[in-house]
């Protein structure tokens, strides 16, 4: 088995991503999770920009095996921008054959070929098989940063306060 492309997803490929999307919710989440139709709406945003982030589908053989999704983001060290990958993830079946890092590669190089300064990506401190990967790629943590989020009720009872209210 080889990792037989890399490129960004297409229309034609809305259905094969949303599959991707889906077990990977399914790995993370449980494999009762079931919102197909989240899948689909975010394939659909991946593939069309609304959501600011593309979508990369790998293929083993010629069969769908991962996918990244990633952007640019500005201001940064220059005008090229960073690019960030916000997911990686390699189906089950093809695991331990080279796609991760094919894919991390890949976006290295687009990152250089783009002008980019940087290539960042967030992983979790509770997921120790990711960890482990990155950190034989040879890439620097970055501990100085820390990550924040609103999310559920919070993120709603921020979002309706005024300025005055902060």
């Amino acid at each position: 088995m080889r990792v037989s492309d890399i490129r960004f997803a297409e229309a034609k490929d809305e259905d094969v991503l949303a599959e991707l999307l889906l077990s990977a919710n399914q790995h993370y989440w449980g494999a009762s999770y079931g919102a197909e139709d989240m899948t689909k709406a975010a394939a659909s945003a991946l593939i069309d920009g609304r959501s600011g982030c593309r979508a990369l589908i790998a293929r083993v053989d010629g069969q769908p095996a991962a996918f990244a999704t990633l952007t640019i983001l500005h201001p940064a060290l220059n005008e090229h921008g960073t690019l960030f990958m916000k997911d990686l993830f390699v189906v089950k079946a093809a695991r331990g054959l080279g796609v991760g890092h094919q894919i991390m590669l890949h976006l290295a190089k687009m990152a250089h070929d783009l002008g980019c300064q940087r290539f960042d990506w967030t992983a979790e401190r509770d997921n120790p098989k990711a960890l482990e990967f990155y950190d034989a790629l040879g890439a620097d943590r970055v501990d100085e940063k820390v990550y924040f989020r609103f999310s559920g009720d919070e993120l709603s009872k921020f979002a309706k306060m005024r300025r005055s209210d902060l």
